[in-house]
């Protein structure tokens, strides 16, 4: 089946056309149809599998036909994410998808003077795309009513739920109308998902697209044994063996993450960081760097990255590896997304072992090992910049020391001659 034997609007259908959207995937084929007959939808299903797609276009078709569309009435949708660049992402593809429709999407979230959004709330807007945060905020001072709230999508539970909003997401359910349309999207799911998916949803239609391998089948994945202080050579070593290829790092947290762009720094080569103590400017003007490969090195958290469609990536290394085994498949599916290949490596040292064999267990496979030998592996460190840089440091060092021993000896001497005379 076709986009275009689908029951939707022509403009729709356009906008779809121009993004090279022709059949859909596995779960559009199967979240779409429910959606539009305006039945819940309790779908599991990981990133990069169209998601995104699968409720903004049903959703973009009934608020176009939708009978009380004066906007004066109030937000006819509400989608929770859990971070700030996924509202602004999936706040694109609507208005991609969207555009023709007259339906008016807005995202609010946190980290950025609140002014402005709260004007444009005032505007009036159908669709709001928003994080737990920031939605509370703005709803406990009175800037956004959800009593005519006919749609509530909760994208990325899973990870909203690690990031505690939970209490957030609890106390804003019980200001949306009773009668509503509720899909509730998760990468995973476990009892806690469980509880609050069905304290969410009526009598839902369950959706899952989970292969058995949950990596998918076009990415080559990894793994190379790397002392931890050796990481950094392995990491040169990728770049310059790949200059014009677009290779997004992950590492455990914000001190790293600034650590390894300051050790590329060294090496002349050029990176950029994205984590949650940037601003969020700062983050935009990363992502968007990255994305039209003016930066070819992209340093990122697990917070800052999940969810994120980012086009074109050739590499992703785990620098670090994660400490929750789905992070993993999260992280390697940044790459090979769509028809796309992709190759994505994971540097492991001795004390992260145990953290890849929960991953594996995860995976219920093995990874597959690059082998290193000794001599690739020594010479990966010696013909570093950083390597030689440190090198001509220590014989500078030694220069300078042996010169101060001479003047040192030359000083006693002429004191010594001095004593005699």
């Amino acid at each position: 089946m076709k986009f275009e034997d689908y029951r939707i609007s022509d403009e729709i259908k356009k906008s779809l056309s121009k993004l090279n959207f022709t059949k859909p995937t596995d779960i559009q084929y199967k979240a779409i149809p429910p959606i539009m007959k305006g039945e819940d939808v309790l779908a599991i299903a990981q990133t990069g599998t169209g998601k995104t797609a699968a409720f903004a276009i049903p959703v973009l078709d009934r608020l176009q036909f939708s009978k009380n569309r004066k906007r004066g009435d109030g937000i006819k949708c509400i989608v929770m994410v859990p971070t700030r660049e996924l509202a602004i992402q999936i706040t694109e593809v609507f208005n991609e998808i969207g555009r023709g429709t007259r339906v008016n999407i807005f995202s609010v979230f946190g980290g950025v003077e609140q002014g402005p959004q709260i004007a444009k709330l005032e505007a009036g807007i159908d669709v709001l795309v928003a994080t737990p945060g920031r939605l509370f905020d703005l709803v406990s001072q009175g800037y956004i009513q959800l009593h005519r709230v006919e749609i509530l999508i909760l994208d990325e539970a899973d990870h909203m739920l690690d990031l505690g909003f939970i209490h957030d997401i609890r106390q804003l359910i019980t200001k949306l109308p009773r009668q509503r349309q509720t899909l509730f999207f998760s990468a995973t799911i476990n009892e806690k998902i469980k509880e609050l998916a069905y304290s969410l949803v009526n009598k839902p239609v369950r959706i899952q697209v989970s292969p058995k391998d949950p990596v998918a089948k076009n990415v080559d994945h990894s793994v190379m044994y790397v002392d931890m202080d050796d990481k950094r050579f392995f990491l040169e070593r990728v770049v310059k063996e790949n200059p014009d290829k677009k290779i997004l790092v992950f590492v455990r947290t914000k001190v790293r993450a600034e650590r390894v762009m300051k050790a590329m720094e060294r090496v002349e080569i050029e990176s950029m960081t994205i984590h949650g103590d940037k601003d969020q400017k700062d983050r935009l003007d990363a992502m968007k760097k990255f994305r039209k490969g003016d930066t070819k090195l992209l340093i990122a958290t697990d917070v800052s990255a999940r969810g994120i469609d980012i086009p074109n990536v050739d590499y992703v290394v785990n620098y670090d590896l994660p400490e929750q085994p789905e992070n993993y498949v999260h992280r390697v599916g940044r790459t090979g997304r769509g028809t796309a290949k992709g190759i994505a490596v994971t540097f492991c040292s001795p004390e992260e072992k145990p953290i890849l064999d929960e991953i594996q267990n995860y995976l219920t496979k093995d990874i597959k090992v690059l082998e290193v030998d000794k001599e690739d592996y020594e010479a990966t460190i010696d013909f570093s910049a950083e390597a030689k840089y440190d090198w001509k440091a220590l014989l500078k060092e030694a220069e300078e020391t042996d010169e101060k021993v001479k003047a040192a000896k030359a000083k006693k001497a002429k004191a010594k001659a001095k004593k005699k005379k």
